[in-house]
């Protein structure tokens, strides 16, 4: 207790280093734990991309190539897969719901995603959360639009406004569906998902604006009204994958061979969770990368801390010999360093949790909306506590060099003036 009172008075008297060197392990504390905070986080929102999908089946490819462009919107499939294949499945015993998806088109860059209105109630995001419009509301008539979010704030859309989808994708097409506008019904809240950046349209409303169209290519005097497209039969022969839940997840094993073995064509079913897993696997080298760069600042700012207390120590030779000459052995001298620098890691370990949690107090909810990451501002977790006594470690290392140096010190070394 009393080198620890000592050590309290030692740093108030050199206040204005030690606040240098709080701001150092403050900030350190604050990268590392921070980092580790919003890698769980992340990691967490990608799982949850999508919630309470039992199983994705499209056409047989790789799991993580189906999952990309049905659910991220991300490349393209090998294949689509028949409408009675669909149907075959979605009738099944067992099958509470299915959401059918069908991709190809674009609008400025944009995703364009045929499918129902069973997607606006049962595709979830995050922790089970249902989409939400902001304004509008589900497509109602033969050629409405929903946008997410983000396609109407970079576009500037609002409700009622009409919209050209081109055939194919890219940001610049010469093949558009110009004869067959859409009109803007509805705008969702956003997600921080692809679905803000996802234009939804019915099977429909797709299977319309093709008519007249063969190989990619609108045949001359093909054109269609509105009211004439709905006299057609407008049920798709194909689609690009589709969506479904199950009444109990007890069955989705079986049902997922099923899909795999069917014989009419080939297909594949995933479980969104195992491919999602599989997936944050490739990204891992991304996540290393971070971890590597928040533990370099660390190394520096202990570093910086040893370098400074190192300087500060060569300016205290006087005081540590004063200590020495009233009776204090080097091993005090040495222990007394070791409890500041204990002290001033302690204490910037606080002070680095608490400006964390302040800026998660403060950024949550934007980080939320804006990028779908839902960063918890609860107390640390087990991994966080492990990190937290990591840098307590460090620090009582970085305190051990200067009060190593300090007892080889002697005390006619410390009397005696340098010239």
């Amino acid at each position: 207790m009393n080198l620890f009172h000592l050590g309290l008075k030692s740093l108030w008297s050199r206040r204005y280093t030690a606040i240098l060197v709080l701001l150092t392990v403050a900030i350190s504390t604050a990268l590392l734990i921070g980092v580790e905070r919003i890698r769980h986080s992340t990691k967490s929102s990608f799982t949850n991309t999508v919630s309470g999908v039992d199983l994705i089946v499209g056409a047989r490819s790789g799991s993580i190539s189906l999952l990309l462009y049905s659910v991220f919107r991300l490349g393209n499939p090998t294949n689509n897969i028949t409408w009675e294949s669909y149907r075959d499945f979605a009738e099944k015993q067992g099958v509470a719901w299915t959401i059918p998806l069908s991709l190809g088109d674009s609008h400025r860059g944009f995703r364009v995603l045929g499918t129902s209105r069973d997607y606006f109630e049962y595709y979830k995001i995050g922790r089970g959360r249902s989409l939400v419009f902001d304004a509008g509301n589900e497509f109602d008539q033969l050629l409405d639009v929903v946008l997410g979010a983000e396609v109407a704030e970079q576009l500037n859309y609002k409700i009622g406004d009409e919209i050209i989808i081109a055939h194919g994708l890219g940001t610049t097409s010469f093949s558009n569906h110009d004869d067959n506008p859409f009109t803007v019904s509805g705008i969702l809240a956003r997600t921080g998902t692809p679905v803000d950046r996802t234009l939804h349209v019915s099977l429909e409303a797709i299977e319309a604006i093709h008519v007249g169209w063969e190989g990619g290519v609108k045949i001359p005097g093909a054109t269609r009204s509105v009211s004439q497209l709905r006299d057609k039969d407008l049920q798709p022969k194909a689609i690009t994958a589709f969506m479904l839940g199950l009444e109990s997840r007890v069955g989705v094993f079986k049902l997922q061979r099923a899909v795999n073995e069917y014989r009419e064509e080939p297909l594949l079913a995933v479980l969104p969770g195992a491919a999602l897993q599989e997936l944050w696997g490739f990204m891992r080298v991304a996540e290393n990368a971070l971890w590597i760069i928040s533990l370099f600042v660390v190394f520096a700012g202990f570093v910086g801390m040893i370098a400074v207390s190192l300087a500060g120590l060569n300016e205290r030779r006087r005081e540590i010999a004063v200590l020495r000459a009233v009776g204090a052995s080097s091993t005090n001298v040495s222990a007394l360093l070791i409890v500041e620098s204990v002290i001033l890691t302690a204490i910037g370990i606080v002070l680095g949790m608490t400006v964390l949690h302040a800026l998660v107090w403060i950024l949550q909810g934007i980080i939320e909306t804006r990028f779908g990451i839902g960063i918890s501002n609860a107390l640390p977790t087990a991994t966080e506590w492990k990190l937290i006594g990591g840098l307590l470690l460090a620090g009582t290392a970085a305190g051990t060099v200067p009060a190593v140096v300090a007892y080889k010190n002697t005390l006619m070394d410390g009397l005696t003036a340098r010239v």
